[in-house]
């Protein structure tokens, strides 16, 4: 007996519902946009969460990462007050300390950068060029687009060859490959041997003109060769001249659960041999796990904010089935003078509040699911949806519905049937 009483319960629930079809539709949009707003604001920050852990990843989690800062106060000397030399960064001396004295480093990597502006033909570009060696396409996990990356006989040789960043690559050789291919930095001229694919870096690592990778690689010893330590740079009628052995210095941890005994090792090390702050430690474990739970208490903070758009829903259905309880006094009152229990008006109101739930959720889980491709044109921002945050946001929209219903089917189901049937 209990399945046909319930089944005709819901078609009960559900024919009354669809005798306002108006006010049924609107009192669903509550709970649509409200589980609408859940998905979104959850996809939102997942796809936030994923960018900033791609980008740290790309850094590499088992890496530390060293870079020479310019101090703030400048100790120059020089003849004149519109020339100076200003020393600072990391050394060769350093390079060698943390190669030789601190344990579970697997591989250390120098960069140098040079100022030099890069040409083909009638293009001319300002990237990064950097001076290296070829353990870097290990430690970064940069990959090759086409060719092959510098080589230990490179090095060795002092060969002018080079390898191109594949934005620099396009847009110098936009209809032709690069390789073979000769270009001119700053005044001696390159043979590129390959390419390199682009990753996304930190904004505070992005070029001043916003591209946010834009690299050229040369041998090492090159660099050493035709820029030496100094660089000099033109400003407003003065020269300053600067002094860096190594711009950057990547070390490779052999595992990650050393990672950040090496990093705290090398900033001891770099704080007792350093005379000024010239120089900054970057660990990317850090920075990611940093990054999670920052996205972690985002995502949170999100989805409470769309969660009260899913109470204000339920209030709506609270507030239309009182409304409703209110009009079908006396329905209620012939029920009962009929034999239907307390249970079964209860139960019959019970269904259409879920009705208008479940409904309400379903629309909005489809709007939610179709929603990325919105945000990212609307808003620019990458938008994850994640099977959880799908699963939690209708459920909150049941539960929401059950407990905005729960006092209207009691109402109604505690009405004196008398009093019920003499309602005007």
């Amino acid at each position: 007996m209990k399945g046909p009483s319930l089944l005709r319960t819901a078609r009960l629930g559900v024919g009354s519902l669809l005798l306002h079809k108006l006010r049924s539709t609107l009192t669903m949009l509550g709970v649509l946009f409200g589980v609408f707003s859940v998905i979104a604001m959850l996809a939102i920050g997942e796809g936030g969460r994923v960018e900033a852990i791609e980008l740290i990843r790309g850094l590499g989690s088992q890496n530390v990462l060293l870079r020479s800062v310019k101090p703030r106060e400048d100790f120059a000397t020089g003849a004149t007050q519109s020339t100076r030399v200003v020393s600072y960064g990391l050394t060769q001396e350093d390079l060698a300390r943390v190669s030789e004295t601190i344990p579970g480093v697997a591989r250390v990597v120098p960069l140098r950068e040079i100022s030099e502006e890069v040409r083909h033909s009638d293009r001319v570009t300002n990237p990064r060029v950097l001076a290296t060696l070829p353990a870097l396409i290990d430690v970064s996990g940069r990959v090759l687009g086409e060719g092959r990356f510098l080589a230990d006989e490179d090095d060795q040789r002092v060969s002018n060859v080079c390898v191109l960043d594949v934005d620099v690559a396009r847009y110098l050789f936009p209809f032709e490959s690069p390789l073979d291919q000769t270009i001119k930095i700053g005044a001696d001229y390159y043979t590129v041997i390959g390419t390199v694919l682009p990753r996304v870096r930190q904004k505070s690592d992005a070029a001043a003109g916003g591209q946010p990778s834009s690299e050229v690689f040369i041998p090492l010893e090159l660099g050493r060769k035709w820029y030496g330590n100094m660089q000099v740079k033109i400003r407003a009628g003065s020269r300053e001249m600067e002094e860096v052995e190594f711009h950057e210095i990547v070390i490779a941890v052999a595992k990650q659960d050393d990672v950040v005994f090496v990093a705290d090792a090398v900033r001891e090390m770099l704080a007792r041999n350093h005379k000024q702050s010239d120089y900054e430690v970057k660990v990317p474990l850090e920075l990611m796990q940093h990054a999670e739970a920052e996205a972690r208490l985002w995502s949170f903070v999100l989805a409470a904010i769309a969660v009260i758009s899913l109470l204000v829903g339920g209030i709506g259905i609270m507030n239309v089935m009182l409304a409703t309880v209110t009009e079908r006094t006396r329905e209620v009152g012939i029920r009962r003078a009929l034999g239907a229990k307390r249970r079964h008006i209860m139960s019959q109101f019970l269904v259409e509040t879920v009705a208008l739930s479940v409904g309400g959720g379903l629309v909005g889980v489809l709007a939610g699911l179709a929603s990325p491709p919105i945000i990212e044109a609307i808003l620019h921002k990458r938008a994850i949806i994640t099977p959880v945050s799908t699963g939690v946001a209708f459920a909150i929209s049941v539960v929401i519905g059950v407990l905005a219903g729960l006092y209207p089917a009691w109402r109604a189901a505690n009405m004196d049937p008398v009093e019920a049937l003499r309602h005007e």
